[in-house]
């Protein structure tokens, strides 16, 4: 979770804003509102809206300076909302929140994410773009963000142009990138030298091999279809056991390598959260 939003456009977030006071003056809500959308093709779609509070609002709340539950109560306990004389302002910094799984407690649990509710916390990264605020995320969740070493890369066709930039930033780091057939091919053809490795259905030495022997630093994996998923679970396994950095998604496997790159460039700094809005 990206707050301001990190991937939607001007126009999509007006337009939230729009559907969302809309919702919360014909359900009459008094107090907090929890509302999911899911964006396709530039179309919003609502999946649901609780009248309640949800585990992001301390999330806002810190982001924002606003003390969110305590307004919404004193709300709810008969003030106005006028009263508070609140204002849109904008936030010259990004706040980031990950979540925390408990993977490694439960072993032979796959790690693979649906629309469960899995996670057991979550953290949060603050600086003034989202590449840092996204590395401090991942160091908050227990994720030791590599700055060298070698990069697995196996993604869907359909991924394929997409990872392109995230590998080329991190080969321009110095990783080294190492890839099963299909995607080192495509990585090949557009200039990124990358040297092949076997699935483990392609039989040894295979990928999880490399991880447990420590060579691989940093995964980026996606899938398509049931097979592939069930195929690449020993990899995600030896992933998770050897403590290697892992992104079975595109975004995340994005935003991974511009959170690594401003990293190696900047390093972190530490700052108490008043200072932002001092």
């Amino acid at each position: 979770c990206s707050l301001p939003p990190h991937s939607l456009s001007p126009a999509i977030i007006d337009e939230m804003t729009a559907q969302t006071q809309a919702l919360a003056l014909a359900l009459k809500v008094g107090g907090l509102m929890n509302v999911q959308y899911a964006v396709k093709d530039g179309e919003i779609y609502v999946i649901e809206v609780n009248p309640r509070a949800s585990r992001t609002v301390p999330f806002v709340a810190k982001t924002i300076g606003q003390p969110v539950a305590k307004i919404a109560a004193r709300i709810m306990a008969g003030e106005t909302l006028a009263s508070f004389k609140l204002k849109d302002h904008k936030i010259n910094h990004v706040a980031v929140k990950e979540a925390v799984f408990p993977f490694a407690r439960f072993p032979g649990v796959d790690t693979i994410l649906g629309p469960e509710m899995r996670s057991t916390g979550e953290v949060m990264g603050l600086d003034k773009d989202f590449a840092t605020a996204f590395a401090k995320s991942q160091l908050g969740g227990g994720t030791k963000v590599p700055t060298a070493g070698t990069v697995f890369v196996s993604v869907r066709n359909s991924d394929k142009p997409r990872i392109l930039s995230a590998v080329q930033r991190l080969q321009a780091l110095g990783f080294k990138i190492v890839a099963t057939s299909g995607t080192q091919t495509y990585l090949q053809e557009n200039g990124v030298k990358a040297d092949r490795i076997n699935k483990v259905l392609e039989g040894r030495p295979h990928v999880v091999d490399a991880i447990k022997n420590g060579d691989i630093h940093l995964v980026f994996n996606t899938t398509d279809g049931s097979k592939a998923l069930a195929d690449s679970a020993s990899l995600r396994q030896a992933a998770l056991l050897n403590k290697v950095p892992y992104y079975t998604t595109l975004s995340g496997a994005v935003a991974a390598a511009q959170g690594i790159e401003a990293y190696s460039r900047d390093g972190l700094e530490v700052r108490s959260l008043q200072s932002y809005f001092a």
